[in-house]
């Protein structure tokens, strides 16, 4: 038995079981509520305390409160969005168009095909409001109800979720924090004219320094964690500005001979135009990351729309402008020629304040870092509140109100990836199973039009959106595969399909693994965490 004091003083009782969580002295908990029908819209809208982000009242049960604004939820969009990418290799899209000027013009349609995806996950968000993502959707989608009890109801989320926690999401901390690393060593050398590479262990020694702070900021507190994204993402955006400026200068000077040469070169291949897509909506991935957070949105229903709004053309415009001021400095056969595009710019524009360009690097890598472990625990977090993680992921700190567990299960296989020498090269090839999600997400999406059509809709896209995010996702799933076919991507579509000789054992047959138990109230007792009663109030 595990004794806790609540903010009031009073003492809450917890007993770990094998399957679920059973409270003793306050009545049986649940999971989560999971991803039931959303209340009426009148009370989406902030009649409940719990939607204004207050605190619990005496006798409110533990779970997630609802701490994340309209500033925070888009600066967590914009922040997990402008990564690495736009300042160290932009080049890929320019690449296989050819010319500036088409290149321009996918920039921006990739910014407005993202936009389109991202709308229709506001409904989804408005609609399910759980936290998890395509976690949540899947399971309101392809099994609501009874269906959930079905052998094949729980697969689609249960295989988005284990692709996800043991690959993307970790993958994606491991490698933004090197490059971070790699980039705040390239500071002290800025502006220098030998190029001195920084020892291959130190940078992952930093890189591991950095999964641990940013892992303890979120554990430590949620406000905090928000407060470090909106910092940062105001730095990157800063950086960005700086760019902007600098290339606007050097066209006011005069300097508009690479970007005259217009569509001169511009591909004819559809095959090359379709790859540059790909290659720009990758740079626009994280339009999806506030979904994951719901549950800790404050006014989801207001918020969620609005900072998907602010955030993508936000994003876009930057894009834009940034790709704009490079090629007002460097040509063409320069900006594909150079490995740090943003460092070659800052030697080139900024004189002694070179050393802004790597340390913008280094901020925006770290602000993209916070954002993705940030939502990272969250779908740990619900996917263990639906069973299909172990018990004590789903926990959250007594007084902390923070998914710690989750939050040190994403870091812990996070610092495993820090370890090789290179796993870019693996995760290019299960990239594409992004797309099977984002699919998955608008094919859920069309179901529950029909299976939910009664349902309260806050915010409400027209069919035609998620139809044409659908096909797009197909085309980009089917497309690199065809193109160019690679045993890898058997071994990635292996991956996926091994995570059901762990779904039927130990999901729909509730299996347990012995020991678990007591494994459970020890990491109770250390972390000092709790089971979560029900999701909270929207």
């Amino acid at each position: 038995m595990i004794t806790f004091l609540s903010r009031t003083g009073k003492k809450r009782f917890y007993k770990s079981v094998n399957k679920g969580h059973e409270g003793v002295g306050g009545g049986a908990s649940v999971r989560g509520r999971g991803s039931g029908l959303p209340r009426a819209e009148s009370q989406a809208e902030g009649k409940s305390s719990g939607l204004e982000g207050g605190k619990p009242g005496a006798d409110d049960p533990i779970n997630l409160e609802r701490r994340v604004g309209l500033l925070s939820g888009v600066a967590l969009i914009v922040g997990t969005m402008i990564g690495s990418g736009i300042f160290v290799s932009p080049k890929g899209l320019l690449e296989r168009t050819g010319s500036v000027g088409l290149s321009l013009v996918v920039w921006a349609a990739c910014g407005g095909l993202s936009l389109l995806g991202a709308l229709s996950y506001a409904e989804l968000g408005t609609l399910v409001d759980a936290s998890g993502g395509e976690y949540a959707y899947f399971l309101q989608g392809f099994a609501p109800g009874e269906k959930r009890r079905l052998w094949w109801g729980p697969i689609p989320s249960f295989l988005f979720a284990w692709v996800s926690l043991f690959l993307l999401k970790p993958s994606s901390l491991a490698i933004i924090c090197l490059t971070c690393s790699e980039y705040f060593v390239r500071i002290f050398n800025a502006g220098s004219s030998i190029n001195c590479l920084p020892p291959d262990l130190a940078i992952k020694l930093f890189a591991a320094f950095v999964i641990i702070l940013i892992t303890f900021i979120n554990s430590y507190s949620v406000n905090l964690a928000t407060r470090v994204q909106n910092v940062f993402t105001a730095a990157k955006l800063v950086a960005i500005l700086i760019i902007v400026v600098g290339g606007m200068v050097k066209l006011g000077q005069g300097n508009t001979q690479y970007l005259a040469t217009g569509f001169q070169g511009s591909t004819k291949s559809f095959g090359d135009i379709a790859t540059a897509f790909y290659s720009g909506l990758w740079a626009y991935d994280g339009w999806n990351n506030l979904n994951y957070v719901t549950e800790e949105l404050k006014k989801p229903y207001t918020n969620l729309p609005r900072a998907i709004i602010i955030g993508l053309p936000l994003v876009t415009i930057c894009y834009l402008l940034v790709n704009i001021s490079y090629l007002a400095v460097m040509s063409q056969d320069e900006l594909l020629a150079s490995e740090t595009v943003a460092v070659t710019f800052g030697n080139r524009v900024l004189g002694w304040a070179a050393f802004l360009m790597p340390l913008a690097v280094t901020l925006s890598t770290f602000g993209a870092a916070n954002g993705t472990a940030f939502t990272s625990g969250r779908l740990c977090f619900v996917a263990a509140r639906e069973g299909h993680m172990v018990d004590v992921l789903s926990y959250v700190h007594a007084k902390k109100l923070t998914p710690s567990p989750a939050l040190l299960f994403n870091a812990a296989i996070a610092l495993i990836m820090v370890i090789p020498s290179d796993i870019g090269s693996l995760i290019d090839f299960f990239s594409f199973t992004a797309w099977i999600f984002y699919g998955g997400a608008m094919a859920a999406l069309i179901i529950m039009r029909f299976t939910m059509k009664d349902a309260p809709r806050p915010y409400k896209v027209p069919i035609a959106i998620p139809v044409l995010v659908l096909i797009i996702s197909v085309y980009l799933v089917v497309g690199p595969i065809i193109d160019s076919p690679k045993i890898e991507y058997l071994y990635a579509s292996l991956f996926i399909i091994a995570g059901l000789f762990f779904y039927f054992p130990f999901v729909y047959m509730k299996k347990s693994i012995p020991g678990m138990g007591h494994m459970t109230t020890i990491l109770q007792l250390l972390l000092q965490v709790v089971p979560t009663d029900v999701m909270p109030d929207a």
